[in-house]
């Protein structure tokens, strides 16, 4: 069995995004399966996390792997001062893969580099969120029942959010047309901007955010502003409620509009379009169990054809 590191989803290939996405697709139809039984997962986050790390968590569990690991470093010995290195190390010892959410941009690549079990991106830093990116790649097929042509609207946190980013990198195979609305702060930094330029990734930026703006959307993906990635709280006060997407802004949208956001929310939603037919973000995240059971069976050499002759499903 080939194993595999899941750290970045900018070299992964449109034939095999669209691989995962089929794999995916299977563990909807039957989620609960023991393809992982003896199998160890260890989930190591340095950074707080709700839904990535019980999805992470609900992964393995769905797939019959045994889970360990931390969702506080202050109960780990990193406050005792072990380096990344050596705990990466360590915890090797006792699991087949790791999934690991750190606050450094490129702790993952260099966990990968020195881990001798297979590594699981789940966030680091501002930079990449790869895991989140195939369930929003996967919240798109499913919604739009395509990935190609499709108009993404961005909105809030273009500069630190790393679900955007990676979302661009992603689509690069799928001719999409990005919308960065977003206030000066907060821009899209250069680089991606770049990336775009370099890729013939067509985009256009916006400062106003009003039901005209995004009446073009096929995916509006709404972004929390992320007060812990500013060293500056005055400039996070400034700019934490610039977007607030209410029901009355949806009354232009495309009919098949849909409404994604990473989670958690803060004001950036309000709770009035909950209940219109445009949201699909509450969705977006139970398919985050999907895409992460895709993701642990990718990286330890089980492959499409295995899960559909699996002989272990659970009804």
């Amino acid at each position: 069995m080939e194993k595999h590191n899941f750290v970045t989803i900018a070299d992964l290939s449109k034939e095999k995004i669209e691989y995962l996405l089929q794999m995916a697709q299977e563990f909807e139809k039957h989620p609960n399966r023991e393809l992982l039984k003896g199998k160890v997962v260890a989930t190591l986050f340095f950074e707080p996390s709700t839904r990535t790390q019980l999805s992470f968590q609900t992964a393995a569990n769905r797939l019959g792997a045994r889970v360990i690991g931390f969702s506080d470093a202050k109960t780990s010995s990193t406050t005792k001062g072990e380096t990344l290195k050596d705990t990466i190390l360590m915890v090797s010892n006792y699991a087949d893969i790791i999934a690991m959410r750190h606050y450094i941009e490129g702790a993952a690549q260099y966990a990968s580099e020195v881990a001798p079990v297979p590594i699981v991106n789940a966030g680091d830093g501002a930079h990449m969120h790869p895991s989140q990116c195939l369930l929003d790649l996967y919240s798109i097929y499913k919604t739009q029942g395509t990935l190609e042509n499709l108009n993404i609207y961005l909105v809030g946190d273009l500069k630190y959010g790393r679900t955007v980013h990676s979302l661009i990198t992603a689509m690069r195979h799928f001719n999409p047309t990005f919308h960065f609305i977003a206030p000066k702060e907060l821009a899209m930094p250069q680089e991606y901007k770049l990336y775009c330029d370099h890729h013939g990734i067509k985009y256009v930026e916006h400062e106003d955010f009003n039901e005209d703006v995004i009446a073009g959307a096929d995916i509006l993906y709404m972004t929390r502003v992320q007060k812990e990635r500013f060293s500056d709280l005055m400039e996070y006060e400034r700019v934490k409620n610039v977007y607030i997407l209410k029901r009355s802004m949806l009354a232009k949208a495309k009919e098949n509009m849909k409404i994604m956001h990473p989670l958690p929310r803060v004001n950036e939603i309000a709770y009035d379009v909950d209940d219109d037919p445009h949201a699909y973000y509450i969705q977006q995240a139970q398919n985050g169990l999907y895409a992460r059971e895709a993701i642990f069976c990718h990286c330890l050499g089980i492959t499409l054809d295995d899960i559909k002759n699996d002989k272990t499903i659970i009804e």
